[in-house]
């Protein structure tokens, strides 16, 4: 190889710049958003360009902060790979957007706060009565809501509307015994609910009549 292929060779490499950064004032930075912080001002040469310059100074930062970030910050590996965790941050960033009007009051939540209901209520004890009003309800994944556990509209209510139901094995005998009166488990459990609802009716009215009597 001659002299000439040997110059246009080591030319055509790039070259491999120091992995260590040296300024009269040192760098301040904030892992947490990757920012390097140079104090230092900008000397231009007139033997070179503005732009070689400031890439260069962009190089310098950027290496720095990969350094403070390889020996400041703990590296772990996963099986997801090598994982490096960021300090908190040190810099508060101003919003891209406002902060989100709060939505107008409805018509209900003005009259609660004026009468004192529910979570406006400020009476001993109102917060625990809420609390406990509020283990009252499931959460019903088809109407994607809220509903009461029994009652109106009640979740055990939407067992009466299914057209299909499970039949335990335990329970195959009973959907026999109420095959052969021309029912099944479902209209039996009906069934057994409102004889239950009458039994309780009776019971309060025998209960309505002792106190009278005593």
């Amino acid at each position: 190889m001659s002299a000439a292929e040997a110059a246009s060779a080591s030319k055509g490499k790039a070259e491999r710049l120091p992995i260590t950064v040296s300024k009269p004032t040192p760098y301040t930075f904030d892992l947490r958003h990757l920012v390097a912080n140079d104090p230092n001002p900008i000397e231009t040469s007139p033997t070179e360009s503005l732009d070689s310059t400031l890439k260069a100074t962009a190089r310098d930062g950027t290496q720095s902060l990969l350094n403070q970030l390889l020996t400041t910050c703990p590296i772990t590996s996963t099986p997801q790979g090598v994982l490096l965790t960021l300090p908190a941050p040190t810099t508060i960033l101003p919003r891209f957007k406002p902060l989100p009007t709060p939505k107008p009051p409805t018509k209900w939540e003005l009259f609660a706060r004026k009468k004192g209901i529910g979570k406006y209520n400020t009476r001993p004890g109102a917060g625990m009565a809420d609390s406990e009003r509020r283990k009252k309800l499931v959460y019903d994944q088809e109407k994607d809501e809220w509903v009461p556990r029994w009652g109106y509209k009640g979740k055990n209510k939407s067992a009466d509307e299914q057209w299909l139901v499970e039949v335990d094995e335990k329970n195959w005998k009973k959907e026999e015994d109420a095959v052969e009166k021309g029912s099944s488990i479902r209209g039996l459990s009906r069934s057994e609910r409102k004889d239950r609802i009458r039994r309780n009716e009776r019971k309060m009215r025998s209960n309505e009549r002792k106190t009278r009597t005593n």
